[in-house]
């Protein structure tokens, strides 16, 4: 089946992200539609659709006129095999002392390095988006100023990288993985068995902390919550709650210009940040509970 793109840029987020709510009202409708600012400096946002027919081409022009947007350009691309370009064009990621690599890449892991077995297909957690390579980079750290966490909590897992690169490094430690999504839960116990690490990490589905196996082994040395500014900004009490005084948090999937104000909720509730890192537009926080709410 073929897929048409249709692409174009215009100035401003607010414009943009009118122009890509619009698109999704269109006649054939896309699949999906992405917005997305140009990082060159120059304030252009691309705004993207993706179709399974051919789109309407009067109606794209009619949009794009509307908005103040460049024409749409239009392509039929040919059918791709996804997973087989992914796993050419991915390379293996290293964030310290932790190797994130796809089983194409087996033959190319270094001796000395902790390995984490995540397939190309997992479109989210590989370690390639900036807010995966943050956390990894920041437990990287801890681990190496000698912090040694017993129990671990990772919120929002994904596909459970975060969970496995802790229970590799602290083995008989207690370490919980939950996600909202029961096929996300699906995949990190998939990953965690890929990884000859079943029943290292206990996998749950759950909004934040909303489960009795949450509850029952707070709290935490650690907590991973590498989801969005909005889920982050709501669970920071709960999740300052569940952190052992002394214990760090390792926040991600927050964007650059979103940083202050998701530190700003966590250390009025009672945690110091410790340390940022920003990898592209993505911002990882790392913060440390000092004192009981």
């Amino acid at each position: 089946m073929p897929t048409y793109t249709a692409l174009t840029t215009l100035t401003g987020k607010p414009q943009a992200e009118a122009l890509g709510e619009a698109m999704e009202r269109l006649e054939p409708a896309p699949t999906g539609v992405g917005v997305f600012e140009v990082e060159d400096g120059s304030g252009l946002w691309e705004i993207g659709g993706y179709f399974t027919e051919a789109p309407d081409e009067a109606a794209l022009a009619l949009l794009a006129a509307a908005f103040g947007a460049k024409p749409f350009a239009v392509s039929e691309l040919p059918e791709t095999d996804w997973v087989a370009h992914v796993r050419r064009e991915l390379a293996p990621v290293e964030a310290g002392r932790f190797f994130v690599y796809g089983s194409h890449d087996a033959d190319k892991l270094p001796a000395g390095r902790v390995p984490l077995l995540i397939e190309a297909a997992m479109a989210f957690g590989t370690g390639h988006h900036g807010t995966t390579l943050g956390c990894l980079r920041a437990l990287d750290r801890l681990i190496d100023g000698g912090f040694v966490a017993e129990r671990v909590a990772d919120i929002g897992c994904g596909t459970a990288v975060l969970a496995m690169a802790a229970a590799r490094v602290w083995e008989g430690g207690t370490i919980l993985a939950s996600d909202i999504d029961q096929v996300a839960v699906d995949v990190a116990e998939a990953n965690l068995n890929a990884n000859d690490m079943g029943g290292k990490v206990r996998c749950v589905e759950a909004a934040g902390f909303d489960h009795e196996d949450l509850h029952a082994n707070a709290p935490y040395d650690l907590i991973f919550a590498n989801i969005l500014k909005g889920p982050l900004v709501a669970l920071a009490p709960d999740l300052t709650a569940h952190l052992k005084p002394g214990g760090y948090a390792i926040l991600s999937g927050i964007l650059a210009d979103q940083a202050d104000a998701v530190s700003q909720v966590y250390t009025d509730l009672g945690n110091n940040l410790e340390r940022s890192e920003q990898i592209g537009e993505w911002m990882t926080l790392v913060l440390r509970k000092v004192s009981e709410l």
